[in-house]
């Protein structure tokens, strides 16, 4: 193995290698745990200026990555990962939620999660930037006396997506190969589409929330990770989803076999409802996203499935369905008053501890009652069974991601910005149409490179999603990526409850695509730009050599 300035590698091999790739190094004695670490904290170092993507590093661990006991026996000893700033947490570590009213906060017990992916082998080493409690996916905040912006390594003035911004821009920069992430209106699936990643939403009850949390109090966020391949994410959840007992307030069954044995499954021929339509919001989707969506649709057809496009009336009762988002989203921010009491300091005085939007959405939650509660739990039943019975008609739904390009950072979706709260907020769902209704419904939805998403329905009132994709071996979705210009598409698949909920990937240009190809163009960021499918052969996913070098030249 080549070393480079007294690394453990160069950083061409660095890049090369995704989680699975790096422990397996570290089993056969060819690296440490220790040198990985070094590795990623030099990466941090060389690219982190540019990016602003690391609150900070945790120095002892750096030193001893054994620190905090991870598992030696885990599939992934010795990688190094990035804990989001929010959710989650490791006992003895500053977790800040992105907000001055969580000002040097420190975890006061280890959570179930992060137990998880200590018993994966995975090695905390610091932590990655979140927008103000996670509640926008443009990651930009003020907190730390200065206007800190998480950028995309694809282009720099372009957001990464959030709320994990922070653990996805880190990523696609090759700082390391897996993040932390959360997702409660696509804080996952964003940034691991405009940064070309892996990323899944697991269902409600298949990993397990914080110790001060349940899925009854907080149904709609999930914690995981974004990876640069599909057989990262499968060896991740084959830990995450280990819950204690008393730890799931909803929990699921369990699973049959491995998801890295899972992935290795072929996919059938599949009916799939197609819909780029309005999903009862105000402004229309961005036609070209819109007309790429449908050059997937027609590859779908090309690869033997039925593609059938669907009126958005015969999905489920939109209005319902956003009137129980927003009423959950905003109506539990009352819970700041709360927060700010035990850090002893009084509700009127909020204003000087949170954010201009943030402080919004905090006053506008007075708007709630009781009944307004009622009536929010009530549409939810409404819209889960409604898109429970859309699942009886098709195997999957093919959609857009997003329905818009991705913004300028710290731009019109800033939580920072100083303007009404209902025009912002309205503009955030519009964006966030097709990704917010999964949190709403318990959709499972899997994030996959570039810009595609597959999800999936376990029964007509609960929904699963792909836990984990096909590894690079696969067929149909190696194809389907190598024909994918832009376009942010997702899949929903139906599946019984009993059925391992890991089916397909995406990963790279497929060899057979490659040998045809003279270049080819993807959008994993916002640029656009033609790769040379020579680079992309030797990428591991989602981030190709050109975006790395830049950083490491």
């Amino acid at each position: 193995m080549t070393v480079s300035s007294g690394l453990a590698m160069s950083w061409e091999e660095w890049h090369k290698h995704d989680a699975v790739a790096l422990a397996e190094l570290v089993r056969a004695k060819e690296v440490t745990a220790k040198q990985l670490g070094a590795q990623a904290a030099e990466a941090v170092t060389r690219i982190d200026p540019e990016i602003e993507a690391v609150l900070g590093l945790y120095d002892d661990v750096i030193a001893d990555p054994d620190t905090n006991h991870p598992n030696r026996d885990g599939l992934l000893y010795g990688v190094p990962i990035l804990l989001k700033d929010l959710g989650s947490g490791l006992s003895g570590r500053r977790q800040e939620s992105g907000s001055k009213l969580f000002m040097d906060h420190t975890v006061e017990a280890t959570d179930p999660l992060i137990d998880n992916y200590l018993g994966a082998g995975l090695i905390p080493i610091g932590r990655s930037t979140t927008p103000e409690f996670g509640m926008t996916f443009d990651t930009a905040t003020d907190y730390l006396g200065r206007v800190k912006v998480t950028r995309n390594p694809w282009k720099l003035e372009r957001t990464p997506g959030g709320s994990s911004g922070g653990s996805a821009a880190a990523v696609a920069a090759g700082i390391l190969p897996i993040g932390m992430s959360s997702d409660g209106g696509g804080s996952t699936r964003i940034p691991a589409s405009f940064c070309g990643l892996i990323g899944l939403k697991a269902t409600r009850g298949r990993v397990p929330r914080p110790l001060s949390q349940s899925e009854y109090i907080s149904r709609i966020s999930i914690d995981g990770v974004v990876t640069r391949s599909v057989r990262d994410t499968a060896a991740a959840y084959d830990y995450l989803t280990r819950i204690p007992n008393g730890g799931s307030f909803i929990r699921m069954g369990e699973l049959s076999c491995s998801y890295l044995q899972a992935i290795k499954h072929e996919p059938g021929k599949l009916g799939i409802g197609l819909s780029t339509g309005m999903w009862g919001r105000a402004n229309p989707i961005d036609l070209e996203i819109a007309e790429r969506v449908r050059m997937v649709a027609k590859l779908l057809e090309g690869l033997g499935h039925n593609v059938e496009e669907i009126a958005d009336q015969s999905i489920c009762d939109w209005e319902a369905l956003w009137s129980a988002y927003c009423t959950n989203w905003v109506g539990s921010r009352a819970q700041f008053a709360t927060m700010a009491k035990k850090r002893g300091i009084m509700s009127e005085g909020l204003h000087d501890y949170l954010g201009p939007m943030v402080h919004r959405h905090y006053i506008a939650a007075e708007r709630y009652d009781k009944f307004e509660i009622w009536k929010m739990m009530e549409h939810n039943n409404t819209v889960t069974r409604e898109f429970g019975r859309l699942m009886e008609r098709f195997d999957a739904l093919l959609v857009p991601t997003m329905a818009i390009r991705v913004p300028e950072a710290n731009g019109p979706y800033s939580l920072l910005r100083d303007e009404e709260l209902d025009p912002w907020l309205n503009r955030l769902c519009d964006a966030c149409r097709y990704t917010m209704p999964a949190n709403e419904t318990v959709c499972r939805a899997f994030q996959c490179r570039p810009g595609s998403m597959l999800m999936a329905c376990r029964s007509a009132s609960n929904f699963t999603g792909i836990s984990a994709g096909r590894t690079c071996c696969s067929n149909w979705p190696r194809r389907l990526n190598a024909l994918i210009p832009n376009g942010s598409v997702r899949l929903h698949r139906y599946m019984s409850s009993n059925r391992v909920e890991a089916h397909w990937g995406i990963r790279s240009y497929a060899q057979q695509q490659l040998s045809q190809m003279s270049s080819c163009q993807i959008s994993p960021g916002p640029t656009g730009r033609k790769i040379p499918p020579r680079q992309l052969r030797s990428s591991v996913c989602g981030t190709s050599h050109e975006v790395i070098q830049k950083f490491h030249r």
